[in-house]
């Protein structure tokens, strides 16, 4: 246990994480009023920093001890205690540094206040908003992020895939050979690869493509196949293939830079195994141009939300262009978007559902939160399966980095499971010019 600290949490934390007052462990919480004041503007809604907002207040409002406003209220064994500062108390610093009364300015008075109150102990500002940190170091106050759920490792999405050398020949004979594959044990890498993980392995005179199979602990072949007329184009994309049509791997995760084919690979291994589901669920979280709200845009729900799940609509077309336009293919999948078999929306949409026997690929998922990704894999019913691609180079949520976004966050927490698999693709393929600029700007 180290020193006890008092930290005073901004607005854009709660957003992130409803939870996070169980996050400061034996240290004191401190919550200006002005975060209750912002709290309240985003209390209305359907996304996930609007549920955010509700579960908080409800959770303080459990606290119903008066001692909220003076002494403070527990908020549980072997952790601190939470406060509420009530008023606005005065901030030389503050004021003479930043005289516009903005809500910014209101959390940095009460930083200062109880670092002036409270001398011998470090006041910390926890904040999401780089801005804001930097204003209050500018003046002498302890500023820090809010990193309970940072990934400190992210080289892993720069990586390729992995090739082992200098492999016996008898081994990847063996491979070729039988459908059952080889024991783990038979590789000297055997204790450097994770379930799922997939891999060249290379011989004097002879190289396959494998995966390690968690459930039987074998090394076996991976073929590179054809999913709706879409054709993998390197290994990385029949590695995709191989762990997004195994019914076994219930959760996936894809991730590359533009134009890699993350989507496009998803959506073709759904529609070529919807034999084994009822349904395709496509979705995407909704990030909003100029921070305004779907509210702002006109006409009904669907009309709003049209725009943001274009890019999912041609990913489908893609696909479609790989048959003949008046082929069975086409019609098919047609006949699956009148019948919602096939269903491209908004994320939000999916709310408080339960998500049985379906094949849902969550697009752009670098901008979703830890605490949104959890939510939507919760929902998970028996045979489904679920697929989250993203870049975590291109995130547009301001709060959320390389480090912080939800994406990266399951990929740390589930690397070592059975039911989960992790392809990074490296390697573009939508265009010369595509991957021209993905590299260069």
């Amino acid at each position: 246990m180290g020193t006890k600290k008092n930290f005073v949490i901004d607005t854009n934390v709660i957003l992130h994480d409803c939870n996070c007052l169980r996050s400061f462990q034996e240290n004191d919480v401190y919550l200006p009023i002005v975060v209750l004041e912002e709290l309240d503007k985003f209390k209305k809604g359907n996304e996930q920093i609007n549920f955010n907002a509700r579960e908080f207040v409800r959770e303080l409002d459990l606290l119903t001890d008066e001692k909220l406003f003076t002494d403070g209220a527990s908020l549980g064994p072997e952790l601190g205690k939470l406060f509420v500062i009530a008023d606005h108390p005065n901030a030389n610093k503050v004021k003479t540094a930043f005289p516009a009364l903005k809500p910014d300015h209101k959390i940095l008075a009460v930083v200062e206040y109880l670092t002036e109150k409270y001398p011998d102990i470090k006041t910390v500002l926890v904040s999401k908003d780089v801005n804001l940190r930097m204003k209050a170091r500018s003046i002498g106050l302890l500023a820090e992020d809010y990193i309970t759920d940072k990934v400190i490792n992210v080289d892993i999405f720069q990586e390729t895939q992995k090739v082992f050398d200098n492999i016996d020949p008898s081994l990847i004979d063996q491979i070729y050979s039988g459908h059952d594959g080889v024991d783990l044990d038979e590789f000297d890498f055997k204790d450097s690869v994770l379930p799922n993980e997939c891999f060249i392995l290379k011989s004097d005179r002879s190289t396959v493509l494998a995966r390690y199979n968690p459930f039987t602990r074998t090394v076996i072949r991976v073929n590179k196949v054809k999913s709706a007329g879409i054709e993998p184009r390197n290994a990385e994309q029949a590695f995709a293939f191989e762990v997004l049509n195994d019914p076994d791997i219930k959760l996936v995760a894809l991730t590359g830079k533009a134009g890699t084919g993350k989507t496009l690979l998803a959506l073709a291994a759904a529609l070529s195994n919807i034999q084994l589901y009822k349904q395709i669920l496509l979705a995407r979280p909704i990030v909003a141009l100029s921070n305004k709200d779907l509210g702002f845009l006109p006409g009904d729900a669907k009309e709003k939300v049209a725009p943001y799940m274009q890019p999912l609509f041609d990913n489908l077309n893609v696909i479609k262009r790989q048959f003949s336009p008046n082929s069975s293919d086409v019609k098919r999948i047609d006949d699956m978007l009148k019948s919602e078999q096939l269903v491209i929306e908004a994320l939000a949409f999916i709310r408080g559902r339960s998500l049985s026997e379906m094949y849902c690929i969550i697009d752009e998922a670098q901008n979703l939160t830890p605490n949104e990704i959890k939510t939507i894999i919760t929902r998970a019913g028996e045979g489904t399966k679920m697929i989250f691609t993203g870049d975590i180079q291109q995130i547009d949520q301001p709060y959320l980095d390389s480090q912080s976004n939800g994406l990266v966050y399951m990929i740390d927490k589930m690397k070592k499971q059975k039911l989960f698999a992790h392809i990074n693709l490296v390697k573009g393929e939508r265009s010369e010019l595509s991957e021209l600029a993905s590299n260069l700007m």
